[in-house]
């Protein structure tokens, strides 16, 4: 068993974090293969990561190699999963059914990783008080009784960006703690909360910038 240390969340960097799913992805997908353990140097060499910045990443959570071996792979992913709280199953609330939210309701990866959209809501009449894929559609004035009835605890905002502060502070209100916004918007949320922006459009942006600078 890895020895672990002891840590505080806030110490530790969120792009660490987000390696750390990066991290378990590679893993897994060792694991498939069949490989036993491998070393941080083979980790990198294969995925084309830095193997110095994953031994740094997983100090902060404890040491987790064996001296001659390296990393026992499945031993390894399982407690990444542990760390990054995908060792449970959390349920999410999505608050919008257009062209967006229904495709994230249709999104497989979501569940395979823990994360199950167990409630829609919308505004719209015609699109609430029926399933698909197996998730209810509600009226969104039903949002905060739904909530708390299912123990959501994750939002994901797939609202017009004008509409998209009201649905947060209910979202806030209903008692959910994390918060994944789709809405081109920029959104305020109590410190206590955790807000995730996902602006398309900007990612999008960012690549036509690096596609006019090259040449052609």
């Amino acid at each position: 068993m890895p020895r672990r240390s002891n840590y505080r969340l806030p110490r530790v960097p969120e792009m660490t974090v987000r390696r750390l799913s990066v991290y378990t992805r590679c893993l897994q997908q060792l694991e498939e293969d069949g490989v036993k353990t491998i070393s941080s140097q083979e980790l990198a060499e294969r995925f084309n990561l830095n193997s110095a910045q994953v031994r740094k990443d997983l100090a902060y959570f404890g040491e987790f190699g064996v001296r001659g071996i390296g990393y026992y792979v499945s031993g390894l992913k399982a407690e990444l999963q542990r760390i990054l709280g995908l060792d449970r199953e959390w349920p999410v609330a999505l608050v919008g059914f257009g062209n967006l939210g229904s495709a994230l309701v249709r999104y497989k990866g979501f569940a395979r990783q823990g994360f199950r959209i167990v409630a829609v809501f919308d505004d719209d009449p015609a699109k609430v008080n029926r399933e698909v894929e197996g998730v209810p559609i509600f009226p969104s004035r039903d949002l905060a009784r739904e909530v708390r009835a299912r123990g959501v605890q994750i939002g994901i905002i797939a609202v017009p960006a004008e509409a998209a502060q009201a649905v947060a502070d209910g979202l806030v209100a209903a008692g959910i703690r994390a918060i994944l916004n789709f809405a081109p918007a920029r959104l305020r949320v109590p410190k206590e909360v955790r807000l995730k922006d996902v602006d398309l459009t900007i990612e999008l942006e960012t690549l036509s910038f690096y596609l006019a600078k090259s040449p052609r």
